[in-house]
């Protein structure tokens, strides 16, 4: 079983790409952090990727230092670099993303909650956004 779930801030705003086919992907860090004994927290840096419709909502609502929670699974990608070594980099691919914290935390956006399908258009919400494909 390959589920993965966490909680963080962006370290950047979303980068997104559109494809000739029309799928869009976007791409961003997630800092989240880890307790290691009561005084010493650590951070760790996750790579994210969202695509179709959660990219789009991804670029549109999400910005650097957003709180958020995601659920999805770690992929490892793997290429060959220009020396012709073989690379990998773990990737979350995130299926679930939520708004986290309070509106000044996601700076403006409505209120309330809000959690449309994965036909609907995404709108803003400063508590709480879910979209899910699935």
């Amino acid at each position: 079983m390959n589920n993965v779930v966490l909680v963080g801030r962006l370290g950047q705003d979303p980068e997104l790409k559109y494809f000739e086919s029309g799928s869009c992907k976007a791409r961003f860090t997630i800092a989240v952090d880890r307790n290691v004994g009561k005084t010493n927290p650590q951070t760790d840096w996750f790579t994210v990727e969202t695509w179709a419709k959660l990219a789009e909502f991804s670029g549109e609502w999400l910005k650097k230092g957003t709180l958020v929670s995601l659920a999805g699974s770690i992929e490892v990608q793997r290429w060959k670099d220009a020396t012709g070594n073989t690379r990998e980099m773990p990737v979350v691919r995130a299926t679930e993303i939520r708004l986290e914290g309070s509106r000044r935390d996601s700076q403006g956006g409505g209120g309330g909650n809000y959690a449309p399908s994965a036909n609907a258009a995404p709108a803003p919400s400063a508590e709480a956004v879910a979209l899910s494909p699935f």
